[in-house]
């Protein structure tokens, strides 16, 4: 169990408490400010080089030390996750986001420093990679090797999961969060980003998935609102989700190291916006997203329409 200095316990508090952030955001800010001071340690050569990186103690961080955080320290930080823990942007930008948030808290709420390092700390320049997603064809694949499930009860319960990852483009620990008097006819909320509560409507195939489902669901179970329970009677964790789901890919040979839960909402996204001319507002509204720019990544055009683009280009026929 990590020991954790006062000053960083009293500003999680606050975030939790006054600020209302997410029990999730609080734990990766913990995470990420752990990792900060520890590395800082190894910066300042407090400890032995000798010592591993998971065993540092970070209970002795006090003001007088974190007044000595300058930003150079902050970029030095940004480098040792991306080199030595191979942080990619998403990771990079979140640890950002919480160095940002502690010292404005330090400055700006509780006036214990004089001046914040982190004011001109640039979040890491973004990927302008297309999201990966399975196509058409890909995805109902998927579907379909779940059906091949001798247990009846697993093949309809990862039916139903997959189903709602594909056709409602929620996150993973929203489809985790469900519970079943949240379930109406054709809508169900889940708790989103921000312990926000969201409306999903459901189609006539998630309808009948979660219908198929319910009607094998254990009833002697620990969580009894859970829509999605595991093999030892408990809802399903997001670590169990996605397992479960990496094995299917494995199945129909899709790299797990590409493909992911996350990948089941770029799909749901894609295939909406491509195949159902969904209004891009339209789309941000389903996906649960602050800013219709984050939503704006999914309205990339796939190669066929590209292809379909250049081909009618009134020169494309002209021969020599």
């Amino acid at each position: 169990m990590y020991k954790t200095p006062l000053i960083l316990d009293d500003y999680l508090n606050y975030m939790e408490t006054i600020k209302g952030t997410s029990p999730n955001t609080v734990k990766e800010y913990f995470y990420d400010l752990h990792t900060f001071f520890k590395y800082l340690k190894t910066r300042y050569k407090l400890v032995s080089s000798d010592l591993k990186f998971d065993e540092i103690e970070i209970d002795d961080i006090d003001l007088e030390f974190i007044k000595r955080i300058t930003i150079q320290d902050l970029h030095g930080y940004i480098s040792f996750v991306d080199k030595n823990l191979r942080n990619g942007n998403h990771a990079k930008s979140r640890k950002v986001s919480s160095l940002r948030s502690f010292f404005n808290y330090l400055y700006s709420k509780v006036n214990l420093i004089d001046k914040n390092p982190a004011e001109s700390l640039e979040l890491p320049k973004a990927n302008s990679r297309h999201p990966v997603y399975l196509t058409l064809e890909e995805s109902e694949m998927l579907l379909d090797v779940i059906l091949e499930n001798p247990n009846e009860e697993y093949r309809k319960r990862d039916y139903a999961i997959i189903m709602l990852f594909l056709n409602c483009g929620l996150r993973l620990s929203e489809l985790a969060s469900i519970d079943i008097k949240k379930i109406k006819i054709d809508t169900l909320a889940v708790i989103g980003k921000g312990d926000k509560e969201r409306t999903i409507y459901l189609n006539e195939a998630c309808q009948e998935a979660i219908k198929d489902y319910l009607t094998v669901r254990p009833k002697d179970v620990n969580d009894t609102d859970a829509l999605f329970i595991s093999k030892r009677k408990n809802r399903m964790s997001n670590r169990a989700i996605q397992h479960m789901v990496d094995r299917y890919f494995k199945k129909v040979g899709l790299d797990t190291d590409v493909y992911s839960t996350h990948k089941l909402r770029h799909t749901a996204a894609t295939l909406m916006y491509k195949y159902g001319n969904v209004d891009i507002r339209a789309l941000q509204e389903i996906l649960g997203h602050e800013s219709v720019s984050t939503t704006q990544i999914y309205t990339h055009l796939d190669d066929e329409r590209l292809r379909d683009a250049i081909k009618s280009n009134p020169l494309a026929n002209r021969k020599k």
